[in-house]
């Protein structure tokens, strides 16, 4: 299998979705703003989401994936088909319990992660109501993310990274066609939420069954993989945790600021995703089950090849991504958002918070290929650990940005603390030899850095001196931010060309 060639599906489904969740989040900022609605609405749906992130795509995918990879290598498909059964059944089991204690304890949970609410009853209220209808979301998307992982491991790429695409459309179908019936309008993006993880796992069950792994879900406490699955977690959880806390912690501390900054974030971090989906979730969908096969074969020459590759790879994607949300952050937020109820101010202070995150993009991505290096080795405590140092770190970042910078200050911890993470991760690569990084690699940053000067030069330029009016129409706006990116993307690649990069120096075949 070609990785590069698997890369650019993966990458390729998820701009898919994530230029749908662009088409979402215009339409979203257009009928709803930037305000008290949409503020209890980011909050109500992070939650669960947030909860996603621990169960599904975190601790379970770290613990499960590895074993599931070894059971492929070494065992035989009805082995793995009972372990399947068994593990489903367990998770299935956990998410139900977890869906009704959410559902249950609502208020609580509204009064400790978002504490600035209790003072507004009618925002409180709301964000309570939003996020009962939501929690359910939690269960349907991490039984997906199951299947996800399961078709992963098959190297059937394509159908899970298109699956985010249906919440997408959800939230645009709930919002153009239910919110104009519903009593309160901004119920119409709960229903979404809800409706989109039920199509979500209902998508991917066919190609389940066309593989044979679609098992009824089983509980077996005997089970040893499962158990070994279930040990993993443990450490597993704490470590997906520490990084969603500090999330959640951000939303604590943005509740106490004026009214907007949480829907300010959520924006600006919506851009971010792009990047870190396109490339980052890929890179680290992709490298995990080849990662956990070479740890399962003791193969530590293609281990460390691997993570070469995917490290230089993520460095000469990402840091022009970085560049460019940075530099054109103000083009970007009044192209995609700046309609209807969505105001100058609002682009002006959602800007700052993306050029904030810009500057942890590169760290971001490099943890999505440097941890799958400890969870391949079924080492879950040392990102651990190293996620407490993060989680310390950014949060003493939180107190001494917060009043010079607001919402802005907040974004750059979380972004300084992500860069903390990734040298972290890759200090102790290096140390126990998991890691030795390939030859070439001064020459490597050399001319990435000379491409970057070039790219940052041109767009800097363009937009001195070309009449740029980012309050024109809609479309006027969309050519101008195009010609911008085709000048930056084309001038980056054309100085690497140049210098001597060519595409099949990144190409990579895993058996």
């Amino acid at each position: 299998m070609n990785l590069l060639k698997a890369l650019f599906t993966v990458s390729s489904m998820t701009l898919v979705s994530r230029v749908l969740g662009f088409v979402r989040d215009a339409i979203i900022a257009r009928s709803f703003g930037a305000g008290l609605y949409t503020d209890a609405f980011f909050v109500a749906f992070k939650l669960p989401n947030l909860l996603r992130r621990v169960f599904a795509e975190g601790a379970f995918s770290q613990a499960f994936v590895p074993v599931l990879a070894e059971y492929r290598e070494h065992k035989n498909a009805q082995d793995t088909r009972q372990f399947l059964s068994h593990i489903s059944g367990l998770l299935t089991l956990a998410l139900l319990a977890v869906t009704l204690l959410g559902i249950v304890i609502a208020p609580w949970i509204i009064w400790v992660s978002a504490p600035g609410f209790s003072d507004r009853p009618e925002k409180f209220a709301l964000t309570v109501d939003l996020l009962r209808l939501t929690f359910p979301y939690i269960l349907f998307i991490s039984l997906a993310s199951l299947a996800g992982s399961v078709l992963n491991t098959w190297r059937q790429f394509s159908i899970p990274a298109f699956t985010p695409t249906l919440l997408n459309i959800s939230f645009i179908g709930c919002v153009l066609f239910l919110a104009p019936y519903l009593e309160q309008p901004v119920f119409a993006l709960a229903w979404a939420v809800l409706i989109g993880g039920i199509a979500q796992l209902a998508f991917q069950l066919p190609a389940l069954a066309k593989i044979g792994m679609l098992p009824w879900p089983r509980l077996d406490w005997r089970d040893a993989a499962v158990r070994r699955v279930v040990k993993q977690m443990g450490p597993a959880i704490f470590g997906v945790s520490i990084s969603q806390i500090s999330l959640v912690i951000n939303t604590i501390f943005a509740s106490f600021l004026v009214s907007g900054s949480v829907s300010w974030m959520y924006y600006a971090d919506r851009l971010m995703e792009l990047p870190t989906g396109v490339l980052g979730v890929a890179l680290g969908t992709i490298l995990l089950p080849s990662l956990s096969k070479h740890a399962a074969n003791a193969s530590a020459e293609s281990f460390s090849a691997l993570l070469d590759w995917g490290l230089r790879l993520s460095l000469l994607l990402a840091l022009p991504s970085a560049v460019g949300l940075a530099v054109l952050a103000k083009p970007l937020i009044a192209t995609l958002f700046m309609y209807g109820q969505f105001s100058t101010h609002d682009a002006d202070m959602t800007a700052w918070a993306l050029m904030a995150y810009a500057v942890g993009l590169v760290g971001l991505i490099s943890v999505k290929v440097l941890a799958p290096g400890f969870y391949a080795q079924k080492d879950i405590k040392t990102p651990v650990r190293i996620g407490i140092i993060t989680l310390a770190a950014t949060q003493l970042l939180n107190l001494l940005l917060i009043m010079p910078m607001q919402h802005a200050g907040l974004a750059l911890a979380i972004s300084l603390g992500a860069c903390l993470n990734a040298l972290l991760l890759l200090r102790q690569l290096l140390k126990r030899n998991m890691y030795r990084p390939q030859q070439g690699w001064l020459g490597f940053t050399v001319k990435i850095g000379s491409a970057l000067a070039v790219m940052a030069a041109v767009l800097l330029g363009l937009q001195a001196v070309l009449p740029f009016d980012w309050q024109a129409a809609a479309w006027q706006r969309a050519v101008g931010l195009a010609l911008l990116i085709i000048a930056g993307g084309t001038s980056y690649f054309m100085v690497l060309f140049a210098l001597g990069f060519r595409p099949r120096q990144f190409m990579r075949r895993e058996h």
